[in-house]
């Protein structure tokens, strides 16, 4: 029954379609503990939460409970380096190696930052199977990216880089400012602007941490494809890519052996931990033009490859496209607006900027649909409702 779902927060009256979308994810779309914050023209429009922390239901979600929100890491991480293209201090068009000379081993000298923000250097995987341990040691991890080959020729296609992202625009931020990620996102824009999002999370923020469930692990995944290592081309397999690209990267738990450790690590591409309040404060920064500037934002958002195939996560990545390091809303799977851009997580979390209604937007959760991301129909029935408010639906 809804009346026996806890759900608390605040929601202008105007957006109680918001509250009552949300109070039905819990009785008829299987959710178990989730959050959604919405800002709409600088103002806290919507700020809910509710259901269960853990799996056993004996921990409720608070407003500062904190989520996981894999590839949702992206969108964090690919601000940091355009607010350091923004100041001037790093070239979107200039090749990674100007900044990190050791990368320009095995053909990749030419590889631009705006390649890799746009899934379009070719860099996906080092050329080995990397254990978790070894991914938990940042220099190790680089040292193979910047040793390994294209896996085609940069700027020739387009495919999902699910772990080198975060790896190889990590490495940059830390070659330019001396600063790993984590501290630039910290000190430069989450401090700054009051958002509890944080990549790389201290031990004394674990207690707030959802327990993620019905997740399969990196390595799951892979042995689903039925790949154990990288292929040495693609199209050993038709899960080839993507195989390459979890190949290397660590389960959530480090092997199922460690989750602190995996909380505490810094994978900007995929372990950024927020609330949704914080993600939703985030990209309300950005509505109000507070991080980047509206000219910024128009490059970060124009489209990479059209509706080009993915040749790592396959043709269905076209719905939502890409941007400069964002997902973009191509087909409008995820709202009425293809302008929006932001960034889903596995699983089914989503959040994401709207220029246009200065929209900052966030929705987390712990039951983990494998299928879903952007477009997830949890996600999908509340920014529905908001833009049925502003009459845009």
């Amino acid at each position: 029954m809804v009346d026996d779902i806890p759900v608390s927060g605040s929601c202008a009256s105007e957006f109680a379609g918001v509250r009552a979308a949300f109070e039905q994810n819990f009785s008829e779309r299987g959710e178990l503990g989730a959050a959604v914050a919405v800002w709409v023209d600088g103002q806290l429009v919507v700020n809910l939460w509710g259901g269960h922390a853990d799996a056993a239901g004996a921990v409720p979600w608070t407003q500062d409970t904190l989520a996981p929100v894999y590839s949702g890491s992206k969108g964090l991480t690919s601000t940091c380096v355009h607010l350091l293209a923004e100041r001037g201090e790093l070239d979107l068009d200039a090749p990674v190696a100007s900044y990190w000379p050791e990368f320009a081993q095995s053909n990749k000298a030419g590889v631009t930052v705006a390649m890799v923000l746009g899934h379009r250097s070719g860099v996906i995987a080092p050329r080995r199977a990397m254990e978790p341990e070894e991914v938990g040691d940042w220099d190790a991890v680089c040292e193979q990216i910047a040793a390994a080959s294209p896996w085609w020729t940069p700027g020739g296609a387009q495919g999902y880089h699910a772990g080198t992202f975060g790896f190889i625009l990590g490495e940059l931020v830390r070659r330019v400012t001396g600063r790993t990620l984590s501290q630039y996102l910290r000190t430069e824009i989450a401090e700054p602007h009051g958002a509890d999002v944080h990549i790389g999370l201290p031990d004394a923020q674990h207690r707030r941490c959802a327990e993620m469930v019905n997740k399969p692990t990196v390595r799951e995944i892979v042995g689903k494809v039925g790949i154990d290592a990288p292929p040495q081309r693609l199209g050993d397999h038709p899960m080839a890519g993507w195989a390459a690209s979890l190949g290397f990267l660590p389960d959530d738990e480090l092997g199922v052996r460690d989750i602190a450790a995996w909380r505490r690590a810094e994978f900007p591409g995929t372990n950024a931990h927020v609330s949704a309040l914080g993600m939703s404060t985030f990209y309300n920064a950005l509505a109000c033009e507070k991080i980047l500037t509206l000219e910024h934002m128009f490059r970060a958002r124009a489209s990479q490859g059209g509706f080009d195939p993915d040749v790592v996560l396959g043709a269905r990545v076209a719905d939502h496209g890409w941007g400069l390091g964002y997902m973009l809303n191509q087909r409008m799977v995820a709202g009425p607006n293809p302008l929006i851009f932001g960034h889903g997580g596995s699983g089914g979390s989503f959040a994401f900027v709207d220029l246009e209604h200065r929209i900052g937007y966030s929705y987390v959760m712990n039951y983990f649909d494998a299928t879903k991301c952007n477009a997830d129909p949890r996600s999908v029935a509340l920014s529905d409702e908001v833009y049925r408010v502003l009459g845009v639906l």
